[in-house]
């Protein structure tokens, strides 16, 4: 068996307003109808995640949220990690590493360069699209993994897909 991991980067987030600490910057209103956007396509593809962890910080929780409720899944808890914020690909990997092992989809949404960091580890440079901005905001990077995360090495995951809500349709039902 192979597990599926999903790095979402967060919505557009508003750096207008410069009193505004980094952790605390909301998502911008066309960042909001991106997610909205990519989590239709989830919900539409039947694609849900059975674990769903976030950075806390606010940009990145309102896009899970967003995600959560275009998927439906209410049984599903949204996991807050402090370590999915500007702290490194390497502390990433230590919470991959205590995913739940009956976690078949796991969920990621957090900020790059640590989200491209990681991608770039796990899939090897070599096997990624060559763009200048690999995960730019609302992106989804899908991961096929081997079972055992507690020691992923580079190279371990082949990418099976990066979707980019700006690439999506804009729904309708709004």
């Amino acid at each position: 068996m192979s597990r599926e991991l999903w790095l979402l980067r967060h919505g557009k987030s508003d750096r207008d307003d410069l009193s505004i600490e980094d952790f605390d910057r909301p998502l911008k209103k066309r960042g909001k109808r991106a997610v909205q956007r990519l989590g239709s396509w989830l919900q539409e593809r039947h694609f849900m995640p059975d674990y769903l962890v976030s950075s806390p910080a606010k940009r990145a929780l309102a896009t899970a949220k967003i995600v959560h409720k275009a998927i439906a899944v209410e049984a599903l808890p949204i996991v807050q990690d402090k370590r999915l914020y500007q702290e490194g690909f390497e502390r990433l990997k230590a919470v991959l590493a205590e995913c739940p092992l009956t976690s078949e989809r796991v969920l990621l949404v957090g900020h790059n360069p640590e989200l491209e960091d990681l991608l770039g580890y796990l899939v090897g440079t070599e096997h990624l699209p060559d763009t200048d901005k690999l995960l730019p905001t609302a992106a989804l990077a899908r991961l096929l993994l081997p079972d055992d995360w507690s020691h992923l090495v580079a190279g371990s995951a082949e990418l099976l897909s990066i979707t980019y809500a700006k690439s999506l349709p804009e729904n309708t039902g709004e």
